[in-house]
């Protein structure tokens, strides 16, 4: 004799916890669904994001104002380098289908300069009479310039529409 036990009697006519969970997905927003990149860690990273730009950007203004004559390449590199932060800064913060590309240029970017800066800055130290965001690969930002692409695109790769 086959008869169905409580469980099966009582289950009888619900949806499976599968069929709930691919329901809600359905009903969810859509950009709630498409890895959206400035939530949960996301926001921590575009808060490093929004500081580092905001001190690269002021520090090269400043520099290029002050004493721009006296090493004008490092002082455009470190303005280079804030602008390459708010741009990550607002794509990141942001997300979609083409904030998402906006961002993995400026990551992208950001990376090949603070790797380039850093090799050069190192063998090259006349190049650079004083000090940019990126030379000696961000030492003078705790290397946070070296670290945060790389961050940045894990991130990126992890949130990324399935």
């Amino acid at each position: 004799m086959t008869g169905a036990g409580p469980q099966e009697t009582e289950n009888r006519g619900k949806p499976s916890l599968e069929q709930r969970l691919q329901a809600r997905m359905d009903s969810a927003p859509e950009r709630d669904r498409t890895g959206t990149t400035g939530k949960g860690f996301g926001r921590i990273l575009v808060a490093v994001y929004a500081i580092l730009a905001l001190s690269a950007t002021a520090r090269g203004v400043w520099q290029l104002l002050d004493h721009g004559s006296e090493a004008p390449v490092p002082y455009a590199l470190s303005l280079l380098a804030g602008v390459i932060y708010i741009v990550a800064t607002f794509a990141l913060a942001l997300g979609g289908p083409v904030w998402r590309k906006v961002a993995w240029g400026a990551v992208s970017f950001e990376a090949i300069g603070v790797l380039a800066v850093g090799i050069s800055s190192i063998f090259e130290s006349t190049w650079f009479p004083d000090a940019s965001v990126w030379s000696n690969f961000g030492q003078g930002y705790g290397y946070i310039p070296l670290v945060l692409p790389f961050v940045g695109m894990y991130w990126l790769r992890r949130t990324r529409p399935q």
